[in-house]
């Protein structure tokens, strides 16, 4: 692995930590790195005049592990949320993406289809419950007919990015590395 990629991978280990401190910047840098992350390796090879070798061949596997990093230190915040209803969706939520990457990782690369079935809803509401509790607590559900309403509105653009990433394979990151950079 090249020291490229290895900066980027200490970033995305160390910046996370920043969600117990400041939830909703430490929330949305630890997605934008995650989402980044290829685009970030291939610039800092180019400025440190390193071969273009990028991640290397396990991207994918620890990807997906690193992802269940940052969204288990979200998870525990979770449990510190006064609102039960909240608290309980959001560690339901967590606890599916757990499975469906589980689930991805024992039948392997070739089944990557498999995680379009177990979206990361839990990400988004996480971010949500984090920005309504600061700036419209009167937004948080706390019926199960409006959580059921919140996460209903929530998941139609995750289904979007979810068909994108793993059904049509889209790979935004080129598209970024292209037209951005």
């Amino acid at each position: 692995m090249s020291v490229s990629a290895l900066i980027v991978l200490a970033l995305r280990l160390i910046l996370p930590l920043s969600i117990f401190r400041n939830r909703i910047t430490g929330s949305i840098l630890s997605m934008a790195l995650d989402m980044l992350d290829v685009v970030l390796v291939d610039a800092l090879q180019g400025a440190l005049g390193e071969p273009a070798v990028g991640f290397g061949e396990n991207y994918q596997l620890f990807d997906k592990w690193l992802d269940m990093y940052y969204l288990s230190i979200e998870a525990i915040v979770c449990l510190g949320w006064p609102n039960r209803l909240a608290k309980f969706a959001a560690i339901a939520l967590f606890i599916f993406r757990l499975a469906g990457i589980s689930a991805f990782e024992i039948t392997g690369e070739e089944h990557r289809k498999l995680i379009f079935f177990f979206p990361n809803l839990f990400e988004n509401f996480f971010l949500y419950y984090i920005i309504c509790q600061r700036f419209a607590p009167r937004l948080i559900p706390t019926k199960f007919k409006s959580l059921l309403l919140v996460l209903m509105i929530l998941y139609i653009p995750k289904f979007g990015q979810e068909y994108v990433l793993h059904f049509a394979e889209v790979k935004p990151w080129q598209w970024i590395k292209t037209n951005v950079l």
